[in-house]
């Protein structure tokens, strides 16, 4: 099934460019606070005796943003935690672990994009333990995956992640495609407030005819310290056709809304998020670049460039003016529109609260715009770097026969006075 929205890719970080890359995926990054960039590697395990070791293999190359986490760990087994150290203890901190783990029917049905990989190891019977040790391994706090095949869900993946104290939510994706996403999370270190599945497809807008989702969390620390916030998650996997930018972006204003709806506080302030995925778009591409930034002007914008993928994009048809239609209810600021005409009239009578329009997480609402203009209230940064600091190669997240490049990410909301364009900072 080589269809245009379900493409499937595999995940995982190139070290070189003249070395054979394997088919083992992973992709897994730390979000907590503050940061220190340092690499450590890992390799699939279970390598079975039978099957020859492949030649010029690269090993995966991880990055670990996690400064502050790094130094407990380091501390806590040496015993040796000091008063000094006393207020890293009072900060909440937590691992995020984002992986496309390759549905097993979508590989099967686009075998031609592994025709590099040997056959052995493309079967789940092989796969299933490989990522299940990437895993364990890692360890994470909360896991966001895609492709995730539904069946597979129920008989092996849950059971195997709830034995290893994780608590999963998972939304399939619509039609009769065979995965979805899940949210999964430490029981030992949060509690579930809300489950919120996102569905794209909407059965009377035609441009809406995909089966994409996401899934949208707010889990609670259970830990005692200063940080008493609920924390937003939120994990998609957005079409993959490249000449469908309208589609992605459409999506993912969809995606913004339902973020904005679970993540807004009473007092007009969002809590934290981290927002993970597949976006099926490259760095600092327009939509990589709206999700950073917070704004959009897409007047002119060929639809085949809004998420980079294709160099020279076929067509040159431009995004329509608005890009979905009024009955979405969603409006520039990719939020609901009734909850967005409800904080206006709260605004306008002086009950919302003193900071809802001074804060960075704000609400934003302008009066006066061009109608090509596009918002989000979220001050997000990615905890990619998108070059490996030692090499200076390009980070890549997706290989297959015809092409590796990053398509997936973490990107977390930074607190107002801790601006930066490093990696791993506070939320």
């Amino acid at each position: 099934m080589k269809s245009e929205g379900d493409e499937p890719t595999p995940k995982r970080r190139r070290c070189s460019e003249d070395q054979e890359i394997s088919c083992s995926p992973n992709e897994q990054l730390s979000t907590s606070f503050p940061n220190e960039t340092s690499l450590f590697h890992n390799e699939p395990q279970h390598e079975e005796e039978s099957l020859p070791k492949p030649r010029g293999v690269i090993k995966r190359s991880w990055e670990y943003f996690c400064q502050q986490s790094k130094k407990m760990k380091i501390l806590e087994e040496n015993k040796q935690i000091s008063q000094d150290n006393k207020d890293l203890q009072e900060k909440f901190d937590f691992t995020v672990m984002s992986y496309n783990i390759l549905s097993q029917d979508l590989l099967e049905d686009n075998s031609h994009l592994y025709k590099h990989c040997r056959h052995q190891i493309l079967s789940w019977n092989y796969r299933f333990p490989n990522i299940l040790s990437d895993i364990k391994q890692l360890d994470a706090d909360v896991l966001c995956l895609q492709e995730v095949q539904e069946d597979q869900y129920g008989k092996e993946i849950k059971p195997s992640l709830e034995a290893l104290g994780y608590h999963c939510e998972y939304k399939m994706r619509t039609g009769r495609k065979p995965d979805g996403c899940a949210i999964c999370f430490k029981t030992s270190k949060f509690s579930l407030l809300s489950s919120n599945p996102v569905e794209f497809f909407r059965r009377n807008i035609p441009l809406l005819d995909r089966d994409n989702v996401g899934l949208v969390v707010l889990l609670q620390p259970q830990f005692h310290c200063k940080v008493t916030t609920a924390v937003c998650v939120a994990n998609t996997h957005l079409l993959y056709n490249p000449r469908r930018g309208d589609i992605k972006l459409t999506q993912l204003a969809m995606l913004l809304a339902e973020i904005t709806n679970v993540a807004i506080q009473e007092d007009g302030r969002f809590c934290p998020l981290v927002l993970c995925g597949d976006f099926n778009s490259v760095p600092y591409s327009p939509l990589y670049n709206f999700l950073r930034e917070g704004k959009l002007n897409y007047d002119g914008l060929p639809i085949g460039k809004v998420s980079g993928q294709e160099q020279s994009p076929k067509g040159k048809r431009i995004l329509s003016t608005p890009i979905w239609p009024q009955s979405l209810g969603i409006s520039q600021d990719c939020m609901y529109e009734e909850q967005q005409k409800q904080l206006e009239k709260e605004t306008e009578r002086g009950e919302a609260k003193e900071n809802t329009l001074e804060a960075s997480e704000e609400i934003i609402m302008v009066s006066q715009r061009l109608p090509t203009d596009l918002q989000h209230s979220f001050q997000l940064s990615s905890a990619y770097t998108h070059y490996l600091p030692d090499s200076g190669l390009p980070e890549v997240t997706t290989c297959h026969s015809r092409g590796a490049v990053t398509v997936d990410y973490i990107f977390y909301s930074e607190a107002k006075d801790n601006i930066s364009e490093q990696p791993g900072e506070e939320i």
